[in-house]
């Protein structure tokens, strides 16, 4: 389970990456106030690989636990919530204090802060919380999350693994091939 869990994250990472790559050399483009710096750069890669490694492992989990795909959007419902309180689409200081710790909690915040970090001028720190990128914390809180992820990620995938027999899987794909066909 562990080597499944890795290669996930290496195939998932590598879209995703190759989707970055192409939207930073447009952004960087299509608009003259978005530089980066060799800085910037460097704290946009060791953002951008723990930030999947703490997402897709996190996702990885979650995926796991849903008994049936039909579930899927009622999983997304909370991510959207997550996302709408994490202050990627607009600053999260416009946010009730209770709201702000909330979307402090999850990675998706630290993620954005730590790419407006390596892609604004220095500036701009100032609409964030307090007043800074504060990327210590940015590094301390995506480790803590890709460590949790990527060691629960294999045991509750082990565990899934456990409870089901080769002839339900079997009989699964059987059904789901008839309903593609």
């Amino acid at each position: 389970m562990t080597a499944y869990v890795i290669g996930k994250i290496t195939l998932t990472s590598a879209s995703t990456l190759t989707g970055l790559v192409i939207t930073l050399v447009l952004g960087l483009i299509g608009f003259p106030g978005v530089r980066l710096t060799f800085p910037g750069a460097a704290t946009l890669v060791w953002v951008a690989v723990l930030g999947l490694l703490a997402t897709i492992s996190i996702g990885v989990t979650v995926g796991s636990l849903i008994p049936n795909p039909r579930f899927f959007p009622l999983v997304m419902f909370p991510f959207g919530a997550i996302v709408a309180v994490s202050g990627i689409f607009y600053p999260i200081a416009h946010l009730a204090g209770w709201l702000q710790a909330v979307g402090q909690l999850f990675p998706v915040y630290w993620l954005g802060l730590g790419m407006r970090a390596a892609l604004l001028p220095p500036g701009l720190a100032s609409v964030e919380l307090d007043g800074s990128w504060r990327l210590p914390y940015v590094l301390l809180v995506l480790v803590v999350w890709s460590v949790i992820g990527l060691v629960a990620a294999p045991a509750v995938l082990r565990r899934m693994a456990r409870r089901e027999s080769g002839s339900r899987v079997a009989a699964r794909r059987e059904r789901a091939m008839l309903r593609a066909t």
